[in-house]
């Protein structure tokens, strides 16, 4: 029951951090995440998941500074992201998904804050071996998870094996809606709308709009296809 609880707590506190940034991304506004978050609460504290929010949110707390013309994370923004990134590592037998997301989040932290006392080796990029051969399904489920990574110029492991195979990541797109899988079809269309010779019968603009439309209730997938819809129009720094 106690952990029911806490994944209860857990998904409400991923849904409110993730609502108030789809709201910065519609109005065009600067993001406070220290707002968000109580410092100095040990890690992992049921009291307050919102730092384990953070965690699971991810690289994605800074995107309204990265996709917007708004004032870049303040000091305080940029404490709390630290907090999470020391607080939940992953752990050694962690899926590649989460290795790679907690990359996207130092790497976030080293570019916005030159004093991140990141650990010892953390430029280098963890291995992404794992995608080279993946079934198309598979590889789109894997890139919906590590969206963040989707941003206008980025060159990662994860965005090469992504833009090496835009026609399998639109079968997974289709595939994803009709299965009403509205999380996954959201995170494929934020790659798609980066991808070059995604293929012009996919109607990507308007399959975005009825995703938002059926799964924008749940504000992760309204997140998803925000950024997506704002890479697509060019409204960017």
């Amino acid at each position: 029951m106690e952990q029911s609880g806490t994944s209860t707590r857990l998904a409400g506190a991923v849904q409110g951090l993730t609502s108030e940034l789809v709201s910065a991304l519609r109005s065009g506004d600067r993001f406070r995440l220290a707002g968000t978050v109580t410092r100095g609460q040990a890690p992992g504290a049921t009291a307050d998941p919102a730092l384990a929010a953070v965690r699971v949110v991810g690289a994605d707390v800074v995107l309204p500074s990265v996709l917007l013309r708004c004032a870049p994370p303040g000091p305080d923004d940029l404490a709390v992201l630290a907090d999470a990134v020391h607080a939940y590592p992953p752990p050694a037998e962690a899926p590649p998904t989460s290795v790679w997301s907690h990359w996207a989040m130092r790497r976030a932290l080293r570019r916005l804050d030159a004093s991140f006392d990141g650990a010892q080796g953390d430029d280098s990029e963890p291995p992404a071996a794992w995608l080279e051969d993946a079934p198309w399904q598979y590889l789109t489920h894997q890139l919906a998870v590590l969206a963040p990574l989707a941003l206008p110029g980025e060159d990662c492991a994860v965005a090469r094996a992504a833009r090496r195979r835009p026609v399998d990541v639109a079968r997974g797109f289709v595939r994803a809606v009709r299965r009403r899988d509205w999380l996954q079809a959201a995170g494929a269309g934020r790659w798609l709308v980066l991808l070059d010779e995604v293929p012009q019968t996919l109607g990507l603009d308007t399959g975005l709009e009825f995703v938002a439309q059926m799964g924008g209730a749940d504000a992760r997938v309204a997140l998803q296809v925000e950024a997506a819809q704002l890479m697509r129009t060019g409204v960017l720094v």
